[in-house]
């Protein structure tokens, strides 16, 4: 079989580079890669994109000996329609390693015809690091790459404000956006750049909040030959993910002008005001996943269908969404709960096989995002615990212990979280793992030990996960805390 490039697929055209990519991993290949093939497709918007691997290790490697091409897969569930869907992605034409390739990465700043910023680099990825530097190659944190990279920019064209650049971030903090800019003119301010160039920033470059909401299982591994019996050639970067897709950018018309996804059958919303769909979608669907990704995995769940199949597992999502992440949040009930009910139509999607291990990446830090504010907002609401979601919290304190019944867990996550749970967990003593992981600022940005109750439920229920197991140490630490 045939090895996928452009020369056998004979898609040797380019794109001019219009987009620059921080991250080339499954998310942003089958999201927002995919919605610029679209727009390319649809009114011939002719953009290329270049991507940069964001950390050391990474698939440009891959990516480039396919010479930027892949085949997305959708699949889903659309009104009880089936929808399956084979798409050859096109428009990625070059990828660049910055730690092994920085003045090719510096002479991306000079592309003419570059207009877009796009990232995901997780929600841990939009972090200042007092330790970059102007003449690092690369900076170690996505701010600092991209601050050098507008810096470069600014000087070649002197800063010329035709060729400022739009800045989307799709990270999945709040404000990721404004987070981001902030973050860069601090940069700025770190390293005495001229204050021309911050000038240049704030008023020639625009920044974007986003919401980003899309299911990407990623690589399907365990079903790869029957992927691969679709397909004529020899594809490593297959992507799955399911059909359903909702882009929400704040912006006004001048980015519906930049943007004309109105022109394609694409959901993009470029409003006002995304919170609203932020709020409703990182604490229900994502907020769903990350709080059962722990406690689904040590009751044997390998997939998010599988757990939510389950009738234990089902009740437990069933009720962590309906009458505790609901309750937190301010908006009509009805739509709440319609909203909850296709997102669990989503993920019992029976196309998509979502491993749990894949959504365990980065565990803490989305706990804090996508779990926390339902935690905290049950409990000022109602000044009582939810139960579901501080059993999950639990389990998450748990699973970062590294081990359950002699199998190693799938923890994933940077080495400095990996390294606390690993010496915190050889004292063997619950209380004092409960308090140390509670008062870990930053996990958190403050002392969870100050809400009453939860150091001691925690430690209750992780006494019933030791002794009891998921089921029968849920139902008993829910008799012991209600």
């Amino acid at each position: 079989m045939k090895q996928l490039n452009r020369i056998n697929t004979g898609f040797t055209q380019l794109n001019p580079i219009k987009v620059l990519q921080f991250g080339e991993g499954n998310f942003l290949r089958a999201f927002v890669d995919f919605a610029f093939q679209e727009l390319n497709d649809k009114i011939n918007f002719n953009a290329g994109i270049a991507v940069v691997q964001p950390i050391e290790t990474g698939m440009i490697n891959i990516l480039n000996d396919q010479d930027g091409l892949y085949t997305l897969f959708l699949k889903g569930l659309s009104k009880g329609k089936e929808i399956q869907e084979k798409k050859l992605i096109t428009n990625l034409v070059k990828g660049i390693n910055p730690y092994t390739q920085y003045s090719d990465y510096l002479d991306l700043a000079k592309e003419p015809e570059l207009s877009f910023i796009i990232s995901n680099t997780t929600e841990s990825g939009i972090a200042y690091d007092a330790n970059d530097k102007l003449d690092s190659q690369p900076p170690s944190s996505f701010p600092a790459k991209l601050t050098v990279f507008l810096y470069e920019r600014f000087k070649h064209f002197k800063g010329d404000p035709n060729k400022g650049l739009t800045i989307i971030p799709c990270e999945l903090i709040n404000n990721n956006a404004t987070t981001l800019k902030e973050i860069i003119l601090t940069y700025c301010q770190d390293w005495k750049l001229e204050e021309n160039f911050s000038k240049w920033i704030l008023e020639h470059n625009s920044f974007h909040n986003t919401l980003v909401d899309r299911i990407v299982p990623g690589y399907p591994r365990a079903e790869i030959e029957m992927y691969n019996q679709q397909l004529d050639y020899t594809d490593n970067l297959i992507v799955t993910a399911e059909s359903f897709f909702l882009w929400v950018i704040e912006g006004g018309e001048d980015l519906k002008n930049k943007l004309p996804f109105h022109k394609t059958n694409l959901d993009v919303k470029i409003v006002d005001d995304m919170q609203p769909y932020r709020t409703r979608k990182v604490r229900i669907l994502n907020g769903a996943h990350t709080a059962m990704v722990p406690f689904s995995i040590m009751y044997g769940s390998k997939t998010v269908k599988e757990a939510i199949d389950d009738s234990f597992i089902g009740e437990m999502v069933n009720q962590i969404m309906f009458n505790e992440i609901n309750e937190t949040i301010a908006m009509d009930k009805a739509e709440l709960n319609s909203y909850a009910e296709e997102v669990l139509d989503r993920f019992r999607n029976p196309f998509i096989k979502h491993n749990l291990s894949s959504i365990a990446l980065n565990s803490i830090s989305k706990f804090k995002v996508r779990v926390l504010p339902s935690l905290t907002g049950f409990i000022e609401k109602y000044n009582q615990l939810p139960v579901y979601l501080t059993f999950s919290f639990a389990a998450l304190i748990r699973f970062y212990q590294g081990e359950w019944k002699n199998e190693k867990l799938p923890v994933d996550d940077n080495t400095e979280i990996v390294d606390f749970f690993n010496q915190l967990w050889k004292s063997n003593n619950l209380n004092e793992v409960v308090n140390k992981t509670l008062s870990n600022l930053d996990f958190w940005e403050t002392d969870l030990r100050e809400i009453n109750g939860l150091s001691e439920a925690l430690v209750i229920a992780l006494q019933e996960i030791e002794e009891n197991g998921i089921e029968k140490g849920f139902l008993n630490f829910k008799s012991k805390i209600s």
